[in-house]
């Protein structure tokens, strides 16, 4: 068996598979599991299938599998919930430190579960493997966990998740819409409390069946061509939002929802942004001259991304990194970082 782990002064780290580990590569990197809306998965493709839609599940860089393994402080005869099973790789990892037995993967996706369930026998490791979704009450109660990390997004720590972990455990996960990284440990009331982290950490939403609601693409595209009902002068640039990650972090907690097109024409760059609430904004300008802004709907959005940009250069940076993370038992998420704050509600 490939050793996935070595130690090195005591900390335990990835050993990427060499050309020996052939078979393990095959089964992992050759069949990545990006699935097409609710009926299609990779490992079922044809040369001349072309994907379409939103992805519901997608391979995770290892060194991230990792690292979030790291900020759990997985140690000898810790008991993981791995939530977000996909192809199993993190998986695999983790039964592989702690003991097959010691781990218990869950995902929404029957199929990736199966799937992942042979690969992980293929290699002689049995973990408890189950699909649900996660976000809701989980089955394994009174059993505890003391350690629990998602490599799926979630808006506020669910309720259930803080139940199923031990006193004293530790959660690892990420805010959705963010590049925010959590970490945090049960205290005596039930809740939990920590910090986000400085590392950056990206995954898809968790979802709750086959498939995602409906993207907003009819609103960007009619939001790409109509007058605005208020046409103003934008102070700072056109940005692309989504590539500037503790940006896009900012808006989404304030204004979560929130969906982004960038795009350049030549020397011109157009950004639109797009709201289920009907809030719409288009900013376009050439290079970095300040951008001509058209805004409809109820809320003025790119009023919004202009409020964050002028605290960061009010303050030097963005208060989202570094916050403290406060979760009540009933999963409401407060981050706070001086005078800032934002409370996360499902």
């Amino acid at each position: 068996m490939p050793q996935w782990w070595e130690v090195d002064e005591g900390q335990w780290t990835l050993r990427e598979p060499g050309n020996e580990d052939e078979w393990f590569r095959a089964a992992y990197a050759d069949r990545s599991l990006v699935t097409r809306v609710g009926r299609f998965h990779a490992d079922c493709a044809k040369p001349d299938d072309h994907p379409a839609g939103r992805p519901t599940s997608s391979a995770t860089l290892p060194s991230l599998v990792v690292g979030m393994f790291q900020h759990a402080r997985l140690e000898d005869g810790d008991e993981l919930l791995d939530i977000g099973t996909g192809s199993g790789y993190g998986t695999a990892l983790a039964a592989h430190r702690l003991g097959a037995d010691a781990v218990t993967s869950v995902d929404v996706d029957q199929y990736l579960v199966e799937t992942a369930r042979d690969r992980l026998d293929l290699m002689g490791l049995r973990p408890t493997v189950e699909a649900i979704d996660a976000t809701g009450p989980l089955p394994f109660l009174p059993k505890t966990f003391d350690r629990i990390v998602a490599t799926v997004a979630v808006r506020s720590i669910p309720a259930s998740w803080l139940m199923a972990m031990s006193n004293g455990g530790r959660l690892v996960a990420t805010i959705a819409g963010t590049s925010l990284l959590v970490t945090a440990d049960k205290q005596p009331d039930g809740g939990a409390s920590g910090r986000v982290e400085w590392d950056r950490a990206g995954f898809m939403h968790a979802r709750h069946g086959a498939d995602y609601p409906p993207a907003l693409s009819v609103l960007l595209t009619t939001a790409s061509e109509q007058e605005g009902e208020e046409v103003t002068t934008g102070p700072y640039p056109v940005v692309d939002v989504t590539n500037a990650w503790d940006l896009d972090s900012m808006l989404s907690l304030t204004a979560p929802g929130i969906e982004h097109d960038y795009r350049t024409n030549g020397d011109q760059r157009i950004a639109v942004m797009a709201h289920a609430d009907g809030s719409w904004a288009r900013a376009t300008a050439v290079g970095d001259e300040r951008p001509v802004v058209h805004q409809g709907g109820p809320r003025r959005l790119w009023d919004l991304l202009d409020e964050a940009r002028a605290y960061w250069l009010s303050h030097g940076e963005l208060p989202v990194r570094g916050a403290r993370v406060i979760i009540k038992p009933d999963g409401t998420t407060v981050l706070a970082r001086g005078g800032w704050h934002v409370k996360l509600t499902s």
